[in-house]
């Protein structure tokens, strides 16, 4: 299974990953895990990354492809792999197919930006623990106290409304054109074109969880 999973920051992914990766014995494959490890390891790549993100610029879409095809002769990925987060741009998209990635799936899962915006706006968390709540959803017993030690709950930037609105914003202008991109890619019935599947990421994880894997066996 190889495959790269799409949608809004928020959407779910990130829960949906865990799962997919367990059942299909996979490792999830994080560009800025890999940037990491490689500035850690001191290899080519690695240094040539340090030396971008030291100057503060964003590094290359040449770079993070060769981090990719390195990671993917690692022994973890033999039964496939799964991108999430990646690639975020048609231009590294484009970088990926140049390479000869292979890719089976495309699973995008959809949420309306309002949801988006009520799911991450409503999470609290104790920074001490890493519990998390949820105002609606998952409410403390006691309002904006953590239920072991009483200690306040706090909201994270990340999760501020205007914060959120903002990624999606980057999301919209950025990333959604690789539904497109790869929605015309699985039609065109060429050869090594993946398979492109949308699910719905609202309601409860165990069902949105039976989506995607009745998605990936379709």
């Amino acid at each position: 299974m190889r495959l790269i999973l799409l949608g809004a920051p928020g959407a779910g992914k990130g829960t949906q990953a865990n799962f997919i990766k367990e059942k299909y014995n996979i490792p999830q494959i994080s560009t800025g895990d890999m940037l990491r490890a490689a500035i850690k390891e001191g290899t080519e790549l690695g240094l040539a990354a340090k030396k971008v993100m030291d100057a503060g610029q964003l590094v290359s879409d040449d770079i993070i492809i060769g981090l990719v095809k390195d990671r993917l002769k690692a022994p973890d990925c033999a039964n496939g792999y799964l991108f999430d987060g990646f690639p975020r741009t048609v231009a590294q998209a484009d970088a990926m197919k140049d390479a000869g990635v292979a890719i089976d799936y495309v699973l995008e899962i959809a949420v309306p930006d309002d949801q988006i915006v009520e799911r991450m706006s409503g999470r609290r968390s104790h920074p001490a623990s890493g519990r998390v709540y949820h105002v609606k959803f998952n409410p403390p017993k006691v309002e904006g106290k953590d239920d072991v030690t009483g200690e306040d709950l706090v909201q994270r930037d990340d999760d501020k409304e205007e914060t959120v609105k903002k990624r999606l914003d980057v999301y919209h202008n950025q990333t959604e054109v690789l539904l497109g991109y790869y929605g015309e890619w699985a039609k065109s019935g060429q050869p090594g074109a993946p398979k492109y599947r949308k699910i719905e990421g609202v309601g409860p994880v165990e069902e949105i969880r039976e989506r995607a894997f009745a998605a990936l066996s379709s």
